[in-house]
């Protein structure tokens, strides 16, 4: 079972930075499509970004020139550096796993972020 935890959230200021991380656990790593999401209340789960095994990235249209997705194999963890925040980057932002050696996919706990204006 692939565990995944978040850290790096909190109340920034409107046009401030944040990077989150996701350390994860099990030993294929390297394998794994990782990815971003976020959720308000009320709202479906939204791509913010994602990274695969080789580097390849893709990001929702809402982030993208200010978030910057990236990974340390070494390290088991991927990483969600957000620039130029603004308050609608409010949200809940969760880590993603998927092993497609086994179909499965995996959810971090959730981390807060806050912009305020």
């Amino acid at each position: 079972q692939v565990q995944l935890v978040e850290s790096g959230g909190g109340l920034v200021q409107f046009g401030g930075s944040l990077r989150l991380s996701c350390v994860a656990s099990g030993s294929r790593f390297g394998l794994y499509l990782l990815g971003w999401f976020r959720q308000t209340p009320g709202s479906q789960r939204e791509l913010v970004a994602t990274i695969n095994s080789h580097s390849a990235t893709t990001y929702g249209d809402s982030v993208k020139g200010r978030f910057t997705i990236s990974r340390d194999n070494t390290m088991s963890t991927a990483y969600l550096q957000m620039n130029s925040l603004k308050p609608e980057d409010t949200s809940v932002y969760y880590c993603y796993a998927y092993e497609a050696s086994s179909g499965q996919a995996h959810w971090g706990q959730g981390t807060q972020v806050t912009v305020s204006s």
